[in-house]
């Protein structure tokens, strides 16, 4: 049977699988119940699936004639957030529907007997939301011997249209600053007799503010927290921050941290504090591959149309998706940024989309797969 009839005949066991896999939200790292969830239905038809110790993510694979292998990524983990005043994992940014489509991509393969000359590899990984699943499947050997690697990810309306698609998000790389500014405590009729960590954290606010690099890209960087102080009557001993940092481009995000280190450090020189700062949930930009592109062009226009086919989305979220190509720049990689009607946006505690979506996108991923299957 031809698989894109097939996604079609499937239609509502796709929108049951993602319900079922938004009802299961987990947080990183805690993806047990999806990550069996996936498992079975993989099993089921037959897929050998690997699992790992220590974490939940999954390999899976159907066996092909020609040596390497062509691969799939889809992430799992739910966000925590907020939810009508409740804090609780929740889908908001759409992992739910990347699994889905990735599975469903693998069991259409499997059902309709398509048989590709590549290995066909399907990866799915914990903890995306704090920028380390990617890291440890490629501990686990996830990448050995791929020479594609493609994703997919829901995009907002604002950026990517209904029943349209890109072939390419472009994301840029982040860190977060984290830190805590040490002082010394005293009473607050006497502050002369301590050290305010909460001024030194204004200073360093105003001073973070400042930076400026002489660089033709984006960048960003302001505070995201800031606590200190238990007590009205006393100066505290210590305050704690956060800053985020933005750059379109890897090396632009190396100026900026080179940059924010030298004024973190200025500041306790000038304050006479003790500042202890690392640096955390760091990802890189996107690694644009021209040839990986134009294979997802091609699986676009033939499931969209050529005019449904939308130029490079720009994001200035993040991805951990990229790990994968700095580590391994020799792979033809690519994320579609997939239209959806998502509103009111990615990480909104009650974002929406178009389930059609997950039919359609399901389809451009099998595509992608057969003009993956070209690569010599």
């Amino acid at each position: 049977m031809d698989p894109i009839l097939l996604i079609e005949q499937e239609r509502e066991l796709i929108l049951k699988t993602y319900k079922d896999l938004h009802l299961l939200a987990e947080p990183s790292w805690k993806e047990e119940k999806t990550s069996k969830y996936i498992k079975e239905m993989l099993e089921d038809k037959g897929i050998n699936v690997k699992s790992f110790p220590g974490h939940y993510g999954l390999v899976a694979e159907i066996p092909g004639k020609k040596q390497g292998v062509i691969a799939l990524r889809a992430d799992m983990d739910a966000l925590v957030q907020e939810v009508g005043g409740m804090v609780r994992a929740n889908h908001s940014c759409g992992h739910d529907a990347h699994s889905t489509m990735v599975l469903f991509t693998a069991l259409t393969l499997a059902n309709t007997k398509t048989q590709l000359t590549h290995t066909v590899r399907f990866i799915f990984q914990p903890a995306e939301e704090k920028a380390e699943g990617a890291l440890k499947m490629m501990e686990e050997g996830a990448l050995e011997n791929v020479k594609f690697l493609g994703g997919i990810h829901l995009r907002p309306s604002f950026e990517v249209p209904f029943k349209k698609a890109s072939p390419v998000i472009v994301h840029g790389s982040t860190v977060s600053i984290k830190g805590v500014i040490k002082g010394m405590q005293a009473h607050a009729a006497r502050p002369e007799e301590g050290n305010n960590p909460l001024e030194a954290a204004a200073l360093l606010i105003q001073a973070i503010r400042q930076i400026r690099l002489k660089d033709e890209f984006p960048y960003s960087i302001k505070i995201t927290e800031l606590h200190g102080g238990e007590a009205s009557n006393l100066i505290p001993e210590s305050a704690r921050f956060t800053f985020d940092l933005r750059a379109e481009t890897n090396e632009t995000m190396e100026k900026l941290i080179k940059q924010s280190e030298h004024t973190i450090k200025k500041i306790a020189e000038l304050t006479e504090t003790v500042i202890d700062f690392s640096l955390e949930e760091y990802s890189p930009a996107a690694i644009k591959n021209d040839a990986a592109i134009r294979l997802a062009e091609k699986a676009i226009i033939s499931i969209l149309s050529e005019e449904n086919l939308q130029p490079i989305c720009k994001s200035p979220g993040a991805e951990d998706f990229h790990f994968y190509t700095l580590n391994k720049p020799d792979i033809a990689a690519t994320m579609i940024g997939l239209g959806c009607d998502l509103n009111p946006g990615l990480h909104h505690p009650n974002m929406s989309f178009d389930n059609e979506a997950l039919i359609y996108g399901t389809k451009i991923l099998v595509k992608l797969l057969v003009e993956a299957d070209q690569l010599q």
